[in-house]
């Protein structure tokens, strides 16, 4: 094959090229060869149709979360160091100390081959930390899939699952929290989400930015392969037909121990200030990495391909623009320091070698082998893509689901009923133990995890000194982001900042993964404009910024598209690790309240969802005033030990609240619902704003004035009480008994939580 050149793309105007196979629309070709003045070169397409890619540009979704940027208090965000643009957001968390994360997805790829597609997932979201100069502490997985007795669940699931534990056990990461969803729209594409930390001094903070002109460009880490070619960046640009993706681009392959290498590599170049710029190599591979250090530094570059060191020598130009193969980054070094860089590289066993340097020419040129293949304008492959306004429409069948009211279904009433909902519901898929999947992870490797799943949130250390921590939570109700998309995406923003809180940090700013259907459908557009909106105007009133994240569109298979899922991760600072508030309560005599106000709020919630298969109705509003109020009162009562456990009220009420808090400690409670309250509406609503929180009686007469003060309503619903298995006729063992109602022993409760996952899935194996 002729070797498709500058001079030759000019000489050839007519050449017919496969644009549209590369997931290009017309217009965008012509804008190509209008922004060029001439056909691009093989080449050149091949970047700038992964680099204008949905995954990579997001062209259907910037006029939206422009948002973000421009709704912000008066000033600015104090705490926020660096924002949206970068590979992540930067926290300033006190004690010169700076905290960065972030959330992506790795859906599609995770359904095509689901080992390989979690594990580069995580493999990823580390790199990003890692570039900004930050060491990485601890990752978190949002999962979501088709209903657990589904044979594809049972092909994803557990592939997702060991490839999230053996990369980040391998990697010496603590995965420390994250959910697992089920629900019949993620059948055929699940969401695999991965959330990394880091932590580094302020004044280890590094920049994706090539600078100074002269200056080289080092690519080191793993060799180029064919491996993930179009990869994620043409994957999760369309939508999944009925039988599975048209495309099927390799997924990338993942090598834990050699990411292991490049972090300690990396680590140690940027501590020993030898690196001006920095950028991993993710989606859209050297496409990437180059285009965007050139349009943020001095505006030129120029590469020479022929050099990249490659795992298959038969690779062509295009394809080795395109890979995304792992484990590599791409640093910018002054030519003094470059063999300093090399020895250090040597010392790991990390293969480096220097492809290009920064010019001032405004231009990234690319050679192979002396011919001129690529020369474009850094700027418009990596900052100037398409940005459209696609078309918007309120779904219509959103009338019809919101009138279907989730209050009308039948309820139990008698003691039994109740009792018997009581059990099942804490085995229903969604809510049962997640222990079958954290038992494939390492939650407390490096010794600075000090709350992991199943807790609210979870919590690290960052310094040993002082105990300075951060804790982190995602969350994301699909059914009420489906039913009211601004709301929903508020209820899920409340949900996670709710959860950092009970464990007494203090919420501090957002990272977001905001998984869609097809942009090009008016109402999913529709839909994720208001979700935006609201996570925008929730940001500002909570008072914490969105520091950076992720769009994900198309994940629709034929023409279901999944429930529309804006992950919220929220970051949270505590002053001291040791005051941390957990989930278990533990010591007799200890009074429980139910913190907020309980309301008919059935719409969306798990019980419709678990015992009727119901979506419809209005759900609870979010009202994030009191969510603030709610958080003051849980920080100030775990800073002033006034607390001894608490729990957010969330998915399945206050029930599984209480389930997972019994379950936790292994010791039983009675109970019994406020006056003005049902049993079943006290153990089902899913009205937010709520928290049980345990109290010594010690504290019981500060922390109820406290909270009468603040206005913060605080209903006293039970005691901790471990004798309580006699009586209820369990002798013998722990038991909650809901006073004059019913009563359940543990053991019970227990067996039907923790079945659930080995019963669809098996035996779990460690990874």
């Amino acid at each position: 094959m002729t070797l498709d050149t500058v001079g030759r793309a000019s000489s050839s105007p007519d050449v017919d090229q496969p644009y549209a196979d590369l997931g290009l629309k017309p217009d965008e070709y012509a804008r190509i060869r209008e922004i060029l003045g001439r056909r691009p070169t093989s080449s050149e397409l091949a970047m700038y149709s992964v680099m204008w890619s949905e995954h990579c540009s997001y062209k259907s979704s910037k006029v939206h979360l422009r948002q973000f940027g421009d709704k912000q208090p008066e000033g600015g965000w104090p705490q926020l160091m660096v924002g949206i643009g970068e590979n992540a957001g930067v926290v300033d968390v006190g004690d010169g100390w700076a905290v960065t994360f972030k959330v992506e997805s790795h859906n599609h790829p995770s359904y095509v081959e689901p080992y390989q597609g979690a594990a580069t997932g995580i493999g990823g979201i580390v790199r990003d930390i890692l570039s900004m100069g930050a060491r990485p502490l601890a990752v978190m997985d949002p999962l979501r899939f088709g209903p657990a007795d589904a044979p594809d669940t049972r092909r994803v699931l557990p592939g997702v699952i060991a490839g999230i534990g053996g990369y980040g056990n391998c990697l010496g990461l603590p995965t420390i929290g994250g959910e697992v969803v089920f629900d019949p729209t993620y059948a055929g594409n699940p969401l695999v989400n991965a959330l990394c930390i880091g932590a580094m001094k302020h004044e280890d903070i590094h920049l994706a930015s090539a600078k100074g002109v002269g200056n080289l460009v080092i690519l080191y880490g793993a060799r180029t392969g064919g491996d993930g070619i179009g990869g994620v960046s043409v994957l999760a640009s369309e939508t999944f037909d009925a039988d599975g993706p048209a495309k099927r681009p390799s997924v990338q392959v993942g090598d834990p121990f050699m990411e292991k290498l490049l972090i300690e590599c990396t680590l140690e170049v940027l501590h020993a200030g030898l690196v001006e710029g920095i950028q991993d190599l993710g989606g859209a591979g050297i496409s990437c990495a180059t285009s965007e250090l050139a349009s943020n530094g001095e505006g030129g570059m120029h590469v020479h391909l022929d050099r990249v060191i490659l795992r298959d020598p038969t690779l062509s130009p295009e394809e080795i623009l395109m890979s995304e193969s792992q484990e590599r980054m791409c640093a910018i070094v002054t030519p003094a320091n470059v063999e300093a860089f090399m020895e250090i590289c040597r010392k790991w066993e990390v293969e480096a070698v220097v492809i290009g340097e920064v010019t001032d020419s405004g231009r990234l040129t690319i050679d192979w082998h002396g011919e001129r293949i690529v020369d474009v304008p850094p700027r418009t492959v990596a900052h100037e893509g398409p940005v459209y306004e696609r078309p918007m429409q309120r779904p219509a069948e959103l009338d019809t689901l919101k009138a279907d009211d989730a209050n009308a279904l039948p309820r139990p009433t008698s003691a039994e009923d109740l009792r018997a909902t009581f059990v099942r519901m804490a085995g229903t898929p969604n809510l049962a133990s997640k222990k079958w999947v954290t038992s494939q992870y390492d939650r407390y490797v490096l010794g600075n995890t000090v709350l992991a799943q199943p807790e609210d949130a979870g919590m690290i250390r960052i310094d040993e000194e002082s105990g300075l921590g951060v804790a982190a939570s995602t969350d994301c109700n699909g059914r009420f982001v489906r039913l009211d998309p601004y709301n929903g995406a508020q209820l899920a923003l409340a949900e996670a900042y709710r959860n950092v809180a009970a464990t007494g940090a203090r919420p501090l700013a957002v990272t977001n993964c905001l998984n869609f259907g097809s942009p090009e459908d008016p109402g999913v557009m529709w839909t994720f404009a208001e979700a935006v909106r609201g996570l925008a105007d929730g940001c500002l009133e909570l008072g914490i910024p969105v520091t950076g994240g992720n769009v994900s569109f198309y994940n629709s298979t034929a023409d279901t598209a999944i429930l529309p899922t804006p992950v919220v991760g929220v970051l949270g600072v505590i002053d001291d690790v040791e005051r941390r508030t957990p989930m278990a309560w533990a010591t007799d005599g200890e009074v429980i309240y139910l913190l907020g106000d309980t309301d008919e709020d059935f719409a969306g919630s798990e019980w419709a969802h678990a015992e009727h298969g119901h979506l419809g109705g209005t759900p609870p509003r979010a009202d994030l005033a009191r969510e603030k109020l709610l958080a003051d009162v849980l920080i100030a009562g775990s800073r002033d030990g006034m607390l001894t456990a608490a729990h957010d009220v969330a998915d399945g009420g206050v029930a599984q609240a209480l389930t997972e808090m019994a379950l936790r400690s292994g010791v039983g409670a009675r109970l019994w619902a406020p006056e003005t309250t049902a049993p079943f509406v006290f153990l089902w609503s899913e009205s937010p704003g709520r928290a049980v929180v345990v109290v010594p009686r010690s504290e019981e007469m500060r922390f109820t004035a406290m909270c009468a003060a603040r206005g913060l309503p605080a209903h006293r619903i039970g005691a901790v009480d471990s004798g309580l298995g006699a009586d209820a006729g369990y002798p013998g063992e722990q038991a909650l008994e809901f006073t004059d109602v019913f009563s359940i022993p543990l053991a019970e409760l227990r067996e039907s939580h923790e079945s659930t996952f080995p019963r669809y899935f098996g035996a779990a194996l460690t990874a």
